[in-house]
């Protein structure tokens, strides 16, 4: 690994740890709901070392738990999960190698890693992205093990406030893209369509429309 791309690296994993600690918060109420909702921890680690989408995650269970059933529990996944088709749109430009090398290495996005190694000029730094990355994948695992396997001691994740963490986290990062000028109006559009759509539509759909949104920015 050159020189420039273990600075990058360990720069993101700096900025990856902060939101490393908020996924272990998030993923410990996860490990717990899996539970309740009748996986067993084995199966919720799986689920989370596998997909590793916070949003797509709580979707799915929260539709298994209330009867929906597994497929639509699947396709209310796979709707929330709709916004990384327009974020690999605009990654896919600065990795390099084939569509199957480049695949690989989209594995490593999530929402804060592609925020924080966005450039700013329409690229982004990989290495950044890989690093910021690999502290938040672990801190997910490791939450998902101690709310699956310890839930009874994490208690009610409402009357703890875990509830809130989530909304809250993408508040954080939705504020972030506010400070940038040339993606204040494309978050702050894409933001208010998906919150006025929430009351109105099924889950998954507000999160596919900002990501429109963005798309549609990106092209311009």
């Amino acid at each position: 690994m050159h020189a420039d791309h273990r600075a990058s690296f360990r720069r993101g994993v700096r900025l990856g740890v902060p939101f490393a600690a908020v996924g272990l918060l998030l993923s410990s109420s996860f490990g717990v709901l899996a539970v309740q909702a009748g996986f067993t921890p084995l199966q919720a680690l799986v689920m989370s070392a596998l997909v590793h989408a916070g949003a797509a995650q709580f979707a799915a269970t929260s539709i298994v738990v209330t009867g929906g059933g597994v497929v639509a529990g699947v396709v209310a996944a796979s709707l929330m999960n709709a916004r990384f088709l327009a974020m690999g749109a605009a990654l896919a430009p600065s990795l390099p190698g084939g569509p199957a090398l480049r695949a690989v290495q989209a594995q490593t996005v999530v929402d804060p890693s592609w925020a924080v190694a966005n450039n700013g000029d329409g690229t982004f730094d990989r290495w950044l992205l890989f690093g910021a990355t690999a502290p938040q994948y672990v801190g997910w695992i490791s939450g998902t093990l101690l709310g699956a396997f310890g839930g009874d001691l994490i208690g009610d994740i409402e009357r703890l406030g875990l509830d809130a963490i989530y909304p809250t986290f993408f508040f954080a990062l939705l504020i972030a893209e506010l400070r940038r000028p040339g993606s204040r109006g494309i978050a702050l559009t894409g933001a208010l369509l998906a919150l006025g759509l929430v009351p109105f539509v099924p889950a998954g759909i507000p999160i596919l429309v900002a990501a429109a949104v963005a798309l549609v920015g990106l092209a311009r």
